[in-house]
């Protein structure tokens, strides 16, 4: 039987810019990948040149998204239907749709559904901080966290399904060193490690302070070019600049490698860090 990866994050691109090395990697090892995206990146600024053809902003990055899957090669994408919360004090945050305005118990009966039906041997999603503390991103967190924890339990959401128990569950991780190596080499190009990102909402300094355990390090340098590839269809969010310029000398020093925490089988104190998500999972 064909084994199966679902990813449960927030916004189009986070499957990309995250873990897309992992996807396409487990794509090529004939893997059937997922995805389950909880908005569709509504708060998402854009310039103007990204928008034409579109009605709006989430369209715009729905369809990113959807060639960015292809060149992945996930098998499937599904929306929650929540609307981008935005970061913490956007006008977005109060929209009654924001994901953030919605219990975490709800949100994580719409993901189990979604692992009920796919039936997926290991789900991934952020960490519990959210990657950089992005509102949706934690929130999803535990929605999935929650919905893990509750897939085989079938007086959870009756009506999401017969009750199924995936085998394991990661939370994909920064590489504190390529944090710290940011906070050092930004000030040295004039730019403050506080203010990193777009819209300079992404305080590096505070996020390299927290150290989460990585228990598998993935080599993903067999699948950089599918990544590149499928970073640059995200161009409204920077992605044909991820491996450009400052950040792309940065990525080749420290390495292509995507790091993971592993949530459940729990982990006991000698493990041995493994380099294949299933790696003591079968």
């Amino acid at each position: 039987m064909t084994k199966k990866i679902l990813a449960v994050l927030a916004h189009p691109d986070d499957e990309t810019f995250g873990m897309g090395g992992t996807l396409a990697l487990y794509k090529q090892r004939g893997y059937e990948t997922y995805y389950v995206c909880a908005t569709r990146g509504e708060a998402g600024s854009a310039d103007e040149e990204y928008m034409r053809g579109f009605k709006d902003t989430a369209e715009m990055r729905t369809d990113e998204l959807n060639r960015a899957a292809k060149i992945l090669g996930l098998k499937e994408v599904h929306f929650l239907g929540y609307r981008d919360s935005g970061m913490p004090g956007m006008e977005a945050n109060n929209h009654p749709d924001a994901q953030i305005n919605h219990p975490i118990e709800e949100v994580a009966g719409k993901v189990v559904k979604h692992i009920r039906e796919i039936k997926p041997d290991i789900v991934v999603t952020f960490d519990p901080i959210g990657g950089y503390k992005h509102p949706d991103h934690i929130h999803v967190h535990k929605a999935t966290v929650m919905a893990f924890a509750n897939a085989d339990d079938e007086t959870f959401y009756p009506e999401a399904g017969e009750g199924f128990k995936p085998k394991a569950l990661y939370y994909q991780v920064f590489p504190r060193g390529f944090l710290k190596a940011m906070v050092r080499i930004l000030p040295l190009f004039g730019k403050d490690p506080s203010k990193w990102g777009r819209n300079g909402d992404i305080n590096l300094k505070e996020l390299a302070e927290v150290d989460f355990p990585v228990h598998v390090r993935l080599d993903v340098r067999k699948v950089a070019e599918i990544k590149r590839h499928a970073s640059e269809q995200h161009a409204s969010q920077g992605g044909k600049q991820m491996n450009r310029g400052l950040l792309g000398v940065i990525r080749k020093v420290i390495g292509e490698h995507e790091d993971f925490m592993r949530a459940h089988p729990p982990v006991n104190g000698d493990f041995k860090r493994k380099s294949d998500l299933f790696d003591g999972i079968d």
